[in-house]
Formats: structure tokens, C-alpha cells, sequence
């Protein structure tokens, strides 16, 4: 029988609902999930105190970034935030609570239709997590199998040459034409890389191919990001790109396609987690490609799959050595089995050497049990930054866990383009960043026009690893505004003083301002104020303030709101002490967001320690997908 402990001496008999009320004063818990446990506990034929536990830390996981709770993580362990009392609370062994479980009626197998799932690894499940997994492993391992029909190989051989030209004498292969063979050969195709490595570039090519390909009907395609700014993004790159193309102007026509966000495209429902096009009302298109697809969580890229045609090919684009998505998931990671090295299947090599002319190397790294590596490829030659960078030899040392390589090089590389600078107390905080600040945003509040403003505010960022304390976001926008303010290069009083950056938090699809836009105040001719935005058409749009959905101050912004954004210039302000979000796909994120410098200020403690830690979330995705034939 599970314990609890009452006053100083002694035990008592289990009281759960005193013992949640003092890990939700603790932070451990949130009401919600008491709610829920209690909910299980009550529709239940065996309402155990067991159940009751172990409902309330899936809850706790799932809001964590996790699909399941595998009970081998606590079976035997302390509830968490209950290790340091007299008489912890504990959970039973593995199979006495496997049993307890399983005789609840409020636990059910995959297939069966429960509240909870537990399935033959002891992961256990919030039911729609385990058939948004279930769904989706399907649909990824159907399309995988499933290679694309070819009707014109020899005008697809010269197409790659004529799209990817390179020196006949030159023995280096050329990874973007190899995943642009990929898509066109697959269904399901996944390129990663980081940044400047040539995705967009890569996928505008594969675009023109396939329009080339293609009957006189045409090709429906659908470009989508997981945020409005990302789409833009998306869009002006292709703009960019199919200007180089080695193709007719009737192709760079057909490219010219509006991007979406993926909410958009699928028909958002108000107040509702479904949306229009479904299984059931599919989308009509024939390509899907899904930009910065790391930042996609299950429940959304389950719905988007699932609502593609069985024959539509897919594109996945994004890089998964950034951070996961901040809804419940790492799909992205959990495909290309993050960690791991694979090499193509030996059917595929050859393959690659008849059309391409490549001889790849034998496969090596981990053996698959299936031909999921043969739908991934991995762009590593960055067309930013030079192989010797600063950023770049930086960023394969974290990606690498090597934390002390990493600070070396920050403090004594010698490189113009990366600074270690050491964290200085709350209090010094204005004297050691006063006049960064007032310099980098200096020129955007000085600037002639609104177009000239948005131009020069790209140009630098902070980027804190935390919301909360002294060196979270909140703080430093607080402490930006008043060096810019003792500057005279704003005037703080009014709310919307002139030059005021806001990012927007939420999605309003009335007004086209999405999660990630940012904004400018600014003060018109007659003295109102408007919120003014770039648009992914470059027109400026104003609002009034009362008008545009949730935002905050913007100075500042954490490290994951900043996925998907580019500056020239990035200072990275870490906290004081370990924190859970500290991991070493955070500081990558960070650091590859600046394309000329980035300076980290910190503590080494927490720097290496942010450098051994690694995003694992607890997910049965990637079994499902690389462990079955």
C-alpha cells in the first residue's frame, strides 16, 4: 500500500488528494491533471491509488512534450517531487503495476477503445496520442513502400544534370541532387539539413522537375508551414530560387504558388481541434511539401497526412537537430530516428548509381528493417557559412555533445564571428548591455520609412533561453526599454510608444497576423497609432492596437519562438542555473539563427551542461517506424 506522510513522524493511510494539492503548491502538478486522475479514478471499475498516480504524470508528460509514460521510467521510482520527503511516495514494481493497471477497466490494448492505452512496450497512452501515432505510422509506412512511377526516365536523367550541373571531373557528390532523385522516386521523402544547406533551393529544383514531368493537366501542389511568418519565408525563397533554375520561363511561372500555413490549407474550425479536410474530405493535390516540418507536433502533421490523397508525394523539409515541436511530439526526429546513422538500402545505391552516375559507399551506420533511410536525405554542405566558420564548427560540436570543443572554440578559436562573454550579475546588467542595445537598435528607430524600419529590426535579436528570472525574456525587454529609453530613442509612457516591436502569439486568420509575425508601432500623420506588419505579399498593412490578437514586447524572445527566423547579428543570454530547457538542440537553434555573428553570454557550468543534455521525448513513433519490417 502506497503511503503518504503526515506532519513530522509517522505515515498515514494514502490521502491523494492532500498529497496533489502539495505538488501543485510545489509546481510539480497542475489542477488539470488532478482533475483528470480524479476523472479516471471515478469512471473506473478498480479506482486505485496506483491509477490515480499514474494518470496524473501522463497528464504531466504529455504537457511535458511527450506522447506516452513508459512505466519502466517509474516503476519502483518516487512520484516526482516526493524524492526528498521522510517517506517518499512510491510506485509498485513493473508487473504488479502493469497488473493494477490493466484491471482498472480504464486501460485498454492498442485496438481496444479506452480512456488509456498501454501497449507491449509498457508505454502508456492518453488514447488520442496513441491513435494519432497509430494513424500515422500507418499512413508514414504505406507511403514509404510505395516508390513513385518514373514514365520518362532518360528526360528525368537529363533533367537532374540540367537542373544540378557540375564539373564532369569533379568525385564530389552532390547531396542535393541525390534528394532531389529521392523525391522524385518516393512518395515520402524527408530532406534535412541545417541552415544555408539548400532545402528551399533543392525543392524548388524538385518542383520544376515535376511540373516538367508532368501531363498537360498540371500539378496541384500544396506548399505549408506550421506558421504564417514560415510560409512567407517559404515563399520568398522559392521566389529566389527559381530564378536560377536551368528551365523555361513557362516552369518559373508554374512555380509561382501561394504557401500556407498548414492550419489554413486543412480549413480551421473555430473553437475546434478538427478541421475541414480530413480522411473523410481530402485535399486535391498532387505534392505536399511541408517547410520547417521540426516544428510540426503529432496531433497536427497526423491530421495533415492523413488528409493528403494516397497517391500525393510528400516532401518534408526542416532540420532535426533543432528543437522539437512545443505540442506533444518530436516528429521530425522520431522519422529520421535522430542520433542514429543509416545508410541507403544496397537496391537503393544501385539505383542512385544508374540514374546519377554516384557510387555511393556501402551502407553503414545502425541496419534498418525496412526502406525508411532510402526516403531521408541529409544536406551537410552549408552555402552561409565556410566549413571553418566560427558558427559552423560551433554548431557540429554541440550537435556532437561535445561541450568543452564547443567553449573552446567560443573562447579561444580566434574566429570573427562567434564571442563567448561571461554573465554578469542582475544588478550589471544595464552597464554590460547598454550600449549593445542602444546600438544594434539604434538604426531601426532612426530609420526614414516603416519598409527601411522592418529592414534594420532583422538585423539583430536577443534570444533568452527562459521566460522567467533576471535573464528571461521578460525581463530583458523590460531592461531593453529602459536603456533605450535613458538613450531618448523612445519615450516608454504611452503603451504603444512610436517603434515598439510586438510579436504576435496567437492566430487571427481574419486579420492574416499569425503566431511568430511581428509588428512596429507607429505614429501616423494625425497622431493615432497603428501596429504596422510586413506581409508575405510586401505590402505594409496597419492595425489599430486594440485590433491585433495576443503579443508581447519583442526586444527579446525565447529561443523557440525565434525557429524559423533569421538575423545577421544573435545575442544568446543563458540563465543562471540548469534548467529543463536547456538542451543541446536549444543552443544549436540559437546559434544557427544568426548568419554573420552570435555571442553567447553565460555561465560554463550551465553552458556544458546544456551541451550533454539531449530532447529525447518519450514517444512509441520511432519504434513504430524503424523497428517494423
Amino acid at each position: 500500500m502506497i503511503k503518504t506522510p503526515k506532519g513530522k513522524k509517522g505515515t498515514a493511510k494514502r490521502n491523494i488528494p492532500e498529497v496533489f494539492e502539495h505538488l501543485v503548491h510545489a509546481g510539480h502538478l497542475l489542477y488539470i491533471d488532478i482533475h483528470f486522475a480524479g476523472f479516471l479514478c471515478r469512471v473506473a471499475d478498480r479506482g486505485t491509488c496506483e491509477l490515480e498516480l499514474a494518470a496524473a504524470l501522463l497528464s504531466r508528460s504529455t504537457r511535458d512534450g511527450n506522447i506516452c509514460l513508459p512505466l519502466e521510467d517509474i516503476a519502483g521510482m518516487p512520484f516526482p517531487g516526493t524524492e526528498d520527503w521522510e517517506i517518499p511516495l512510491v510506485f509498485p514494481e513493473l508487473n504488479l503495476l502493469h497488473d493494477t493497471l490493466k484491471t482498472s477497466g480504464v486501460v485498454g490494448e492498442p485496438g481496444q477503445y479506452r480512456p488509456l492505452i498501454l501497449d507491449n512496450k509498457q508505454r502508456l497512452y492518453l488514447f488520442r496520442y496513441w491513435d494519432y501515432q497509430d494513424r500515422l505510422s500507418r499512413a508514414l509506412k504505406h507511403r514509404i513502400t510505395k516508390d513513385q512511377e518514373i514514365p520518362h526516365m532518360p528526360f528525368l536523367k537529363k533533367g537532374l544534370e540540367r537542373y544540378f550541373s557540375t564539373s564532369e571531373d569533379s568525385e564530389e557528390i552532390d547531396w542535393q541532387k541525390v534528394a532531389a532523385l529521392t523525391a522524385l522516386m518516393k512518395k515520402f521523402t524527408v530532406i534535412s539539413g541545417g541552415p544555408g544547406t539548400g532545402k528551399t533551393t533543392t525543392v524548388a529544383a524538385i518542383l520544376g522537375l515535376i511540373l516538367e514531368l508532368a501531363p498537360t493537366g498540371g500539378v496541384r501542389m500544396a506548399l505549408t508551414a506550421p506558421t504564417g511568418k514560415a510560409a512567407a519565408r517559404l515563399k520568398d525563397a522559392i521566389e529566389r530560387a527559381k530564378d536560377s533554375l536551368n528551365c523555361s520561363d513557362a516552369i518559373k511561372t508554374g512555380l509561382s504558388v501561394e504557401t500556407s500555413t498548414l492550419h489554413r490549407i486543412l480549413g480551421s474550425i473555430p473553437y475546434s481541434p478538427h478541421f475541414r479536410h480530413n480522411e473523410r474530405h481530402r485535399l486535391q493535390v498532387d505534392v505536399a511539401v511541408v517547410d520547417e516540418a521540426s516544428m510540426v507536433d503529432l496531433a497536427l502533421m497526423t491530421k495533415f497526412i492523413m488528409a493528403l490523397p494516397d497517391d500525393c508525394r510528400v516532401i518534408l523539409l526542416g532540420d532535426k537537430d533543432q528543437l522539437a515541436s512545443v505540442e506533444a511530439g518530436a516528429v521530425l526526429g522520431d522519422i529520421c530516428d535522430t542520433g542514429e546513422a543509416y545508410g541507403f538500402t544496397k537496391r537503393y545505391c544501385e539505383k542512385i548509381e544508374e540514374i546519377t552516375g554516384y557510387k555511393l559507399s556501402e551502407p553503414h551506420g545502425t541496419s534498418a528493417k525496412n526502406e525508411l533511410p532510402d526516403c531521408i536525405v541529409q544536406l551537410t554542405k552549408s552555402h552561409r557559412f565556410a566549413p571553418n566558420s566560427g558558427i559552423s564548427r560551433i554548431s557540429r560540436a554541440i550537435n556532437a555533445g561535445d561541450g568543452q570543443a564547443a567553449l573552446e572554440l567560443l573562447k579561444h578559436g580566434g574566429f570573427d564571428d562567434i564571442e563567448w562573454q561571461s554573465l554578469p550579475l542582475p544588478d550589471s546588467l544595464c552597464s554590460v548591455f547598454g550600449t549593445t542595445i542602444a546600438r544594434e537598435y539604434g538604426g531601426y528607430l532612426a530609420a526614414d520609412n516603416i519598409e527601411d524600419a522592418f529592414r534594420q529590426f532583422t538585423n539583430f535579436r536577443i534570444l533568452c533561453a527562459v521566460r522567467e528570472g533576471p535573464y528571461g525574456v521578460k525581463e530583458i525587454n523590460t531592461l531593453s526599454e529602459q536603456i533605450l529609453a535613458g538613450k531618448d530613442l523612445i519615450d516608454p509612457d504611452p503603451q504603444w510608444y512610436e517603434g515598439r516591436p510586438v510579436m504576435i502569439t496567437r492566430n487571427d486568420y481574419t486579420l492574416r497576423l499569425f503566431n511568430g509575425d511581428v509588428g512596429l508601432a507607429v505614429k501616423e500623420k494625425d497622431g493615432t497609432r497603428r501596429i504596422a506588419f510586413a506581409m508575405p505579399d510586401a505590402t505594409i498593412c496597419r492595425f489599430q492596437p486594440f485590433r491585433i490578437p495576443a503579443h508581447e514586447t519583442v526586444f527579446a524572445m525565447t529561443i523557440h519562438k525565434s525557429q524559423g527566423s533569421e538575423f545577421d547579428r544573435v545575442l544568446i543570454i543563458l540563465p543562471d542555473n540548469y534548467s529543463p530547457v536547456l538542451t543541446r538542440e536549444l543552443l544549436y537553434t540559437g546559434i544557427t539563427r544568426a548568419k554573420t555573428h552570435v555571442t553567447i553570454c553565460g555561465t560554463e557550468q550551465v553552458f556544458l551542461w546544456a551541451v550533454s543534455r539531449r530532447i529525447r521525448r518519450k514517444s512509441g513513433l520511432r519504434d513504430a517506424l524503424w523497428n517494423s519490417e
